[in-house]
């Protein structure tokens, strides 16, 4: 396939470009960055400006893989309508872009996060949304990316995939993610920090699985479904800091008031994804955080 990845410059990106190379398939990174690699071709792209992302993606491409996002949540929270207009607004270029250069799907990344709208219990992408639950500006907006995905394949017959991450971690993490803040503070002699009592839980996914999990989604099966790509068990932020706290050595946790809107975690099914796509992560979250302070020492210490 002749496929396109708006974001391939960034840590799931790259990872995803990676693993499409090793599929097979052409790739074209559209970035405001350079790729990590110089074998694939490299386009400029500002999403939020609707003509230029329009010019970008003039050619004919299979399928384009929309990851290019403001993630980190604390951006988000200093910056609403700043990350609306990239997490939304961008979203809706990029559909708009994709309908009028004739491009047949648009994969996007979005979020487990979104089922803190959920009532409480296993989650499911069949799991219906209660609006009354919304707190956090992040979960809003990528609700309502996905809500524009739906649209545009009703009302202009775009095909789309909707997939669901997990917290990814794993080598070339941006410093915002819990495990690479922990991880930087650690080996700085700083104390790692929690908020609230460290309980709240995610299921992290090592970046190399979710990126084998978006190449799954290239399957005829997923056109214009959602699909949930989470990792192998629930792991508390407690667990991440005493696991970086094993392997960088002795360093003091410290806890401090919960922040407002933040996830407390929720029980997602992946076994969509497994049934459908033969999709499954492979990696637990000790050997990968291991991996990634390896990773760290290595390529960032240098040691």
């Amino acid at each position: 396939m002749n496929v396109g990845v708006i974001g391939g410059s960034g840590f799931i990106g790259s990872h995803l470009v990676d693993k499409l190379l090793e599929h097979g398939h052409e790739v074209t990174v559209f970035d405001i960055k350079k790729p990590h690699r110089d074998d694939v071709a490299h386009i400029f792209i500002d999403i939020t400006d609707l003509h230029k992302t329009t010019v970008a993606l003039t050619g004919y491409f299979d399928v384009i893989f929309h990851l290019a996002a403001m993630a980190d949540v604390n951006d988000v929270y200093r910056n609403p309508v700043e990350s609306t207009i990239v997490n939304v607004v961008g979203v809706a270029n990029v559909l708009e872009a994709a309908r009028r250069n004739g491009i047949p799907r648009v994969i996007l990344a979005s979020t487990t996060w979104v089922y803190d709208l959920c009532p409480e219990g296993e989650n499911s992408e069949d799991t219906p949304f209660l609006a009354g639950r919304a707190n956090h500006i992040y979960t809003s907006q990528k609700i309502a990316a996905e809500l524009l995905c739906h649209s545009y394949r009703k009302m202009y017959g775009l095909n789309f995939t909707i997939l669901r991450y997990g917290i990814p971690y794993g080598p070339r993490a941006r410093g915002g993610t819990v495990l690479a803040t922990f991880v930087q503070r650690a080996f700085r002699g700083e104390p790692l920090i929690i908020f609230g009592d460290g309980s709240q839980f995610r299921n992290f996914i090592y970046v190399e699985d979710l990126a084998e999990g978006n190449v799954a989604a290239l399957k005829e099966i997923a056109v214009n479904k959602t699909y949930n790509l989470e990792g192998k068990r629930p792991v508390t932020v407690r667990e991440v800091a005493e696991v970086v706290r094993k392997y960088v050595g002795d360093v003091r946790i410290e806890y401090r008031e919960p922040r407002e809107g933040d996830f407390p975690g929720r029980i997602v099914s992946c076994e969509k994804a497994k049934q459908e796509l033969g999709w499954e992560p492979k990696i637990d979250f000790e050997e990968g955080a291991r991996r990634y302070i390896e990773w760290y020492k290595k390529y960032v210490l240098k040691i």
